[in-house]
């Protein structure tokens, strides 16, 4: 994959964070999966402006809202901005797949590495 970064971004993401890494986990993967679906469903039918760029995250929103996703509106809104504002040669669905495998990788890690590394409990 052309975009191979995110997963060693999403890793470090995870690892560095003060938040449960297993909640932060649940959050990326479901917010990248809904704002990659989401991104690649309006670039297919959409050409991206800041209308259609600002109403897509309102979806986001309205979506995670609705689901009770809570702080995955986030990472929605960031692989839905990278998925339709950054130009790319391929189709917006194979950028999707491509962003929500990689993201996905990147959380495995991070959760294999919180298993196989556990940290002392923090003293404070």
């Amino acid at each position: 994959m052309s975009e191979f970064y995110w997963a060693p971004i999403s890793t470090i993401v995870i690892l560095l964070s003060t938040i449960d890494p297993l909640t932060l986990a649940w959050q990326r993967f479901v917010g990248t999966a809904l704002g990659a679906f989401l991104g690649a469903l309006i670039a297919t039918y959409f050409h991206p402006n800041w209308i259609v760029y600002g109403a897509g995250i309102f979806v986001c929103g309205v979506l995670s809202s609705i689901l009770r996703l809570g702080s995955a509106y986030r990472f929605a809104g960031i692989a839905l901005t990278i998925v339709l504002l950054i130009t790319h040669d391929r189709p917006p669905w194979v950028v999707a797949t491509h962003r929500f495998l990689e993201v996905s990788l990147g959380i495995a890690v991070a959760l294999l590495v919180t298993v196989v590394w556990r940290l002392p409990p923090n003293p404070s």
